[in-house]
């Protein structure tokens, strides 16, 4: 007699969905460079901006992640980033990335880019 999956004939359907499921989590899919930036940014950022494709920023002025790109290129963000972002709104917190922390970040936002 041949062996049977525990999950009968429906294994092959069960195994696509699983894979389906790994393929499109966006997280999954990310360079280890941006993982450790959407890391960085749970940690750093999340308390006020959205960092991620669908929700609404936490505080209500800061742009979702997501929208960044659309506004100026992502690259451009760089330089911010590594001297200190001093926002124009006292809410924001001065901050500057030691330069492995801005590779990462970088390539998290740019998983936002088309």
């Amino acid at each position: 007699m041949a062996p049977t999956h525990p999950a009968g004939q429906h294994w092959p359907i069960i195994a696509l969905g699983a894979f389906l499921s790994l393929a499109s989590n966006p997280v999954l899919a990310q360079s280890p460079a941006a993982q450790r930036g959407l890391t960085f940014v749970r940690v750093h950022c999340a308390q006020c901006h959205a960092i991620d494709k669908v929700s609404h920023s936490p505080l209500a002025i800061a742009p979702p992640f997501r929208t960044l790109h659309l506004k100026f290129p992502i690259e451009s963000l760089r330089r911010r980033l590594a001297e200190g972002i001093v926002a124009d709104h006292p809410t924001m917190p001065q901050f500057r990335l030691e330069p492995d922390q801005l590779a990462d970040v970088m390539a998290y936002l740019k998983t936002f880019e088309p």
